[in-house]
């Protein structure tokens, strides 16, 4: 798993933006809970998991398999919150660094010199060939690439130098769309870091930039995209290269083009480790043949799309994940599912394959059958999502839930400002819905919802949210009056009642 991975940037998927050979080859040959964020209170980055409930580690492990966890963990440290479960693990505190990270272990905490990608793969690599090879594994490698602050391997500072395209709703202005958009503060133009893009931070106030405040007291300052460019020089960090721009477009594009080149750059070493594994299994053929490989990422990112950077939302280009998965004995080689799964699918997709019974508490189901080619009659065709924090202080993005079929995505955006003075503007207390037609409109563009000829719709996609929300015991935030009047609310049921 990797953090932040856009399926844009993995050259399978067809973008055309860089080139991904081994993530490319785990296709062509092809989570922890299993519970929502409501039930396992994981909810923010200030959440802490409780390492007492069960996990799909702990049913491998009670199952006959050797389990380990090596990378990006993130959900807290200490003894109550540190990884349960696993047989070995070494994993990055907090959000990780990408050169010579701390590794926290269950003798202690461990400083080890070297780039965190190779780092974590041979950590996991030195694992799979110390294990028992009697018995089955489960191995959890998780990278910190491709999250900010993008800090690439030194051998790939010379890949995608060559311009590269801008995307066609990049000067997004959010005419027809939520309050939430317009507000956000993820804009490439104008919210990326001197830190972010490599160059060097001058000294002074607001003059050279406004100062970005996160939850861990990082106070980089921002690039400032002021009207008159022609008196703005940028240098680059490694090289003192000076940069001058003649328009506000241009300094905007240039921003585009450095945070491009750095992002993708990080995700080559992603996809040289994920070679290294391959490599070590295909040297086995019976290992190869009934060892299961999966590849994908904690969610999304936006490579420019609407102006942005980031991810929180939950437009497409953030709410798609990358999922690549090789099983040569179950699955037929370059096998393509268009059937909608989710992340909360995952803990009892892996129980099923090692024919485990999945327990109660899991609100997710097994994608097997999906994946052999089989679709259940009453598989449910719908993904949901809840972005919990209010006050983010950092980005500014609103707190919303909502739901997306195979064509439609309803959002509700429920924002309030729970009482912290100062962090977020008087009016960010903001209700409103959204709706897109993701055949019509695919870039997401112009909100439906109160247009008529998409009341039908608008019906069953809020019927779909709020039975799905019923299903699995999240609370509902939204008046009943948004709804067409007359409708009722729990009885009527447009999906059946399976279970995604």
């Amino acid at each position: 798993m990797a953090d932040d991975h856009a399926s844009k940037a993995i050259s399978c998927y067809g973008a055309g933006l860089n080139q991904t050979p081994n993530l490319d080859r785990l296709a062509k040959e092809a989570i922890l809970s299993g519970t929502h964020s409501h039930v396992n209170m994981v909810r923010t980055l200030d959440s802490r998991i409780d390492n007492r409930l069960p996990n799909v580690a702990k049913q491998l492990r009670s199952g006959g398999y050797q389990t380990a966890m090596v990378g990006k963990w993130h959900l807290g440290e200490g003894k109550q919150h540190e990884p349960t479960g696993f047989d070995y693990w070494s994993v990055l505190p907090d959000q990780g660094e990408y050169w010579d990270p701390h590794f926290i272990e269950e003798d202690g905490m461990k400083q080890v010199d070297g780039y965190a990608t190779d780092l974590i793969t041979d950590k996991c690599l030195d694992w799979i060939k110390a294990r028992d090879s009697r018995k089955p594994f489960f191995m959890m490698c998780h990278h910190k690439a491709p999250h900010r602050s993008w800090e690439c391997n030194d051998k790939h500072k010379h890949l995608y130098k060559d311009p590269i395209k801008v995307p066609d709703n990049f000067t997004d202005n959010y005419k027809h769309r939520a309050k939430a958009a317009r507000v956000a503060k993820m804009r490439v133009a104008e919210d990326l870091t001197y830190f972010d893009l490599g160059l060097v931070q001058p000294d002074g106030g607001k003059r050279i930039g406004e100062k970005m405040t996160d939850l861990w007291d990082v106070y980089d300052r921002k690039v400032p995209a002021p009207d008159d460019v022609t008196k703005m020089e940028l240098m680059d960090r490694e090289d003192g290269t000076i940069f001058t721009f003649q328009t506000p477009t241009e300094l905007a594009e240039f921003k585009y083009q450095r945070y491009m080149q750095r992002y993708l750059r990080t995700i080559q070493s992603i996809d040289d480790n994920v070679g290294r594994m391959l490599d070590y299994l295909n040297a086995d053929p019976e290992l190869a043949k009934n060892t299961i490989v999966i590849y994908t990422s904690d969610q999304g990112f936006f490579l420019g799309e609407h102006g942005w950077f980031d991810k929180r939302f939950m437009y497409e280009e953030s709410f798609q994940m990358p999922f690549l998965i090789r099983f040569p004995r179950d699955i037929a080689p370059g096998t393509v599912c268009d059937d909608i799964i989710s992340n909360v699918d995952f803990a009892a997709t892996f129980l099923d394959f090692a024919g485990l019974k999945i327990p109660s508490y899991m609100q997710g189901v097994s994608f097997r059958t999906l994946l052999e080619g089989h679709k259940p009659d009453n598989w449910q065709q719908v993904a949901y999502h809840r972005y919990w924090m209010h006050n983010d202080i950092t980005h500014h993005a609103y707190a919303h839930y909502g739901c997306r079929d195979e064509r439609y995505k309803l959002i509700y955006w429920y924002n309030e400002t729970l009482g912290v003075e100062g962090a977020r503007p008087a009016d960010a207390d903001h209700k409103e819905w959204e709706l897109f037609d993701c055949e019509e409109d695919p870039l997401e563009l112009f909100n439906v919802y109160h247009e008529s000829k998409y009341a039908e719709v608008r019906m069953k996609m809020v019927q779909m949210l709020e039975d799905k929300m019923m299903e699995i015991g999240d609370e509902m935030v939204h008046p009943k009056e948004n709804a067409d009047a007359g409708r009722m609310h729990f009885l009527s049921r447009f999906w059946g009642s399976g279970r995604s």
